[in-house]
């Protein structure tokens, strides 16, 4: 089994706050989704969708899945992809997130212990549940805590055994923390395109 060949994206959300499907963010003209798949390819020979509209992924050669267990966050998208994965870590990142860091990403991939269900990385006391790596032998935990109705990643993470980066050490790689940036809202977004530097 190849360790860190897969990457998941959760496409499953309900969007509410963003008041349209986020599956379909542009960004000058460029769907976000597409953008982030992109990336990733560069890294990854696996790419896992995790959506609830699988129509929108026709024809695509990567591997598209929708929540198994439903209705239960992005936990649940977490479940899927892992079911869908052929390697024993996935990288998960969300498809509101314009900023993935693939030299952070590999060093990731250097500071996972081989007993552990993971690694990710800490904001103080704050865990960053996503752009992390989660081990294929977390289904059945996973599996367990949602049927207790308990929906937190963070819960979860913290009953098992995880590698952890410091805030101190990941800021050495991204100083304004914004590889952890999610595209909620429509201000988000105008608040992006004004910072960034996705459009020079």
């Amino acid at each position: 089994m190849n360790k860190f060949g897969s990457a998941i994206i959760l496409a499953g959300g309900k969007s509410t706050r963003m008041g349209f499907d986020k599956q379909l963010l542009k960004i000058d003209r460029r769907r976000l989704m597409d953008s982030i798949i992109n990336k990733l390819k560069k890294e990854f020979d696996e790419i896992i969708i995790v959506t609830n509209r699988p129509e929108l992924y026709i024809g695509l050669s990567h591997k598209i899945t929708v929540d198994i267990i439903k209705d239960k966050g992005p936990l649940g998208g977490i479940h899927a992809g892992l079911l869908k994965s052929s390697s024993k870590y996935g990288f998960v990142v969300a498809c509101d997130m314009p900023n993935i860091h693939m030299d952070y990403v590999k060093h990731m991939k250097s500071s996972v212990s081989d007993d552990s269900f993971g690694v990710t990385t800490k904001f103080g006391d704050w865990i960053e549940p996503f752009s992390s790596f989660y081990s294929v032998d977390l289904i059945k935990p996973i599996e367990e805590y949602l049927q207790g109705n308990r929906r937190a990643i963070n819960g979860l993470i913290k009953d098992l055994k995880f590698s952890y980066i410091e805030e101190d050490e990941a800021r050495r790689f991204n100083p304004n923390w914004d590889m952890f940036l999610n595209l909620n809202t429509r201000d988000d977004v105008e608040n992006y395109l004004e910072n960034s530097a996705w459009c020079k």
